[in-house]
């Protein structure tokens, strides 16, 4: 019994020690200074967990290697995930350089998660990391076209993923808002 009340005094001077530290605001939060060791394991462990369990819920894919899917997918990246996930070639962007933590370098080999997992991450984004939801403005079939690129975009070279941004700007894939649409609305906007 002396062993367990010991236990929780410990506990309770860690807590009132670590609230005063961070009410003090001693912990920088600035993006250009990296987290502590014991912060970045315990953040990372979080975050992977968290997709692992959400992501479940996600269902079946589409069929991912429809090539109107991945040329929409193509578009959409090069307009609004470049600047932090980079492109084939690409070695850094002034966005990405400022961000702590950095984000994954999506071409690269090695960086695959399953699909729905990318469309669980795509659609509602990543707390402390400035990974936006895109699900608030964009429908379920767009974030698909985004994931269905995503898992892709390991195996393209620069000119590959040109041609496939090309495609998509051809075909006409304006962003619009499309905030409000459900993961189970059967409708699809094909105009994103």
């Amino acid at each position: 019994m002396k062993l367990l009340v010991a236990a929780l005094a410990i506990i309770g001077i860690v807590v009132v020690v670590a609230a005063a530290f961070t009410y003090a605001g001693y912990y920088d939060v600035a993006a250009d200074d990296a987290h502590w060791g014991v912060t970045r394991g315990f953040v990372d462990s979080a975050r992977e967990r968290s997709i692992v369990r959400q992501s479940r819920e996600v269902g079946t894919p589409p069929a991912l290697e429809d090539p109107a899917l991945l040329a929409m997918g193509a578009e959409h990246y090069d307009d609004m995930c470049v600047e932090c996930h980079l492109a084939p070639g690409m070695d850094e962007s002034e966005v990405r350089a400022g961000l702590n933590p950095r984000p994954p370098k999506l071409a690269a080999r090695g960086t695959r998660r399953a699909p729905e997992q990318d469309f669980w991450i795509i659609k509602h984004g990543v707390k402390m990391t400035a990974m936006p939801a895109w699900g608030i403005t964009h429908d379920d079939h767009s974030i698909w076209a985004l994931t269905a690129f995503v898992q892709r975009l390991p195996d393209l070279s620069r000119t590959d993923y040109d041609a496939l941004v090309a495609q998509g700007r051809e075909a006409g894939h304006p962003h619009e808002e499309t905030a409000g649409h459900s993961e189970g609305e059967a409708e699809h906007h094909h105009d994103h």
